[in-house]
């Protein structure tokens, strides 16, 4: 049976996820924008119950809440519906040069149409963005800040308060992806001080397909244009049906993650030291890539990016694959691309480092076994490897 340590690209689904959104695909397939019958009326409670269950579990209020496709759609809709508010104007968009695709992609959009964009830096080897860096970098016509909250290959996690601070005392916007965060670490989008945050159901166990944009409505209430338009569903902000089943199921997993603070996440963070424990024992010359793994504050705890020397990953993965082993190097969006990893060359690593190493990404479902089996399989793929 194959051993999935891939959980930051996806999860698998929670069962008791399933079960909440069955009856949703079957017997009670109402649209709930359709609130002349029963049927829709009953579609509309669910969702207006799923909103409000998913506003709670991040800190947010169920009109702050605004269902999309998943982060990536959330992101985008956070950073051009923030640059189309502005109109014929432009101004300029911060962002740091560890984040998602999905973020990197549409402000190099804005760029090529007439925004002015500052790509921040990282420190070497713990990806961690320097506040007096990103207060230099903020002008007059800054109007919007994109940080990730916790790191996609490395874990890293950003003081979002602190970088909240310095955005709003220049009066920006700051948006933070928060798709790896949730489960992992509480998150509560007040506290950070985030006026747009982007979630997606599947990164913590829920479906695929469906995800959240939190749009601050409270004090310093945030407006962004929509980005697709038709039948004005969400308050006007994401035009289509509804996904009931995919919503009822977020909001499932959601209240799951929840609830399963803090216990899960102390156990994730023992079986991710152990695998560490085990590589390093069986493979030589093995090495970290992000933070530390002891500063609890400084990175997700189930996460594990490693470099070994002396390996090509690509053919350390293929080798893996074969034994039945679920890993990657990196973004599963870029998995596709010979391009090694932007993160781990952000971070110092050149081109040769970057394709030796492989992320972990452990869940709710990896199991003390899977550890131990997984780390016998590497290294001895390894082994192999180093010896032709």
């Amino acid at each position: 049976m194959a051993i999935y340590l891939d959980n930051h690209s996806t999860t698998r689904l929670d069962p008791r996820v399933l079960e909440s959104l069955l009856p949703w695909l079957t017997d009670h397939y109402g649209n709930a924008g359709s609130v002349t019958h029963d049927m829709g009326r009953e579609a509309r409670a669910a969702v207006d119950v799923a909103r409000e269950t998913v506003a709670a579990a991040i800190g947010g209020a169920a009109r702050e809440i605004v269902f999309t496709s998943g982060a990536t759609e959330a992101n985008n809709l956070a950073i051009l519906g923030a640059a189309a508010r502005r109109g014929v104007a432009r101004g300029h968009v911060i962002t740091v040069a560890t984040e998602h695709h999905a973020v990197l992609d549409p402000v190099e959009h804005l760029e090529r149409i007439g925004f002015a964009v500052t790509r921040l830096p990282v420190a070497p080897q713990t990806g961690i963005l320097s506040l007096d860096a990103l207060e230099a970098a903020l002008r007059p016509e800054t109007f919007l800040v994109s940080v990730m909250l916790a790191n996609n290959e490395i874990g890293v996690v950003q003081d979002i308060s602190a970088i909240a601070e310095r955005v709003h005392s220049r009066g920006a916007l700051l948006h933070v992806d928060c798709a790896q965060a949730v489960g992992r670490l509480p998150v509560n989008v007040d506290a950070l001080g985030a006026d747009l945050a982007s979630f997606s159901a599947h990164k913590f166990h829920g479906p695929k397909g469906t995800g959240c944009l939190y749009v601050r409505r409270r004090e310093r209430a945030v407006r962004i244009d929509p980005l697709v338009y038709g039948g004005g569903q969400e308050r006007g902000m994401r035009s289509g049906t509804l996904d009931v089943p995919g919503i009822v199921g977020m909001a499932e997993a959601a209240r799951l993650a929840v609830e399963n603070l803090p216990e899960e996440p102390v156990r994730l963070r023992g079986l991710r030291d152990r695998l560490w424990r085990l590589l390093q024992a069986g493979i030589p010359g093995i090495a970290i890539n992000g933070p530390p793994l002891h500063d609890l504050a400084l990175r997700i705890v189930n996460n594990l990016n490693v470099r070994i020397p002396g390996v090509d990953g690509q053919s350390l993965l293929s080798t893996l694959g074969g034994a039945g082993l679920a890993l990657s190097s990196g973004s599963a969006c870029s998995s596709e691309s010979p391009r090694p990893s932007h993160v781990l060359q952000a971070i110092g690593l050149d081109e040769d480092q970057a394709r030796a190493s492989l992320r972990f990404g452990l869940s709710r479902f990896t199991t003390a076994d899977e550890i131990d089996r997984a780390a016998q399989i590497i290294a001895a793929g390894v082994a192999s490897l180093r010896s032709l």
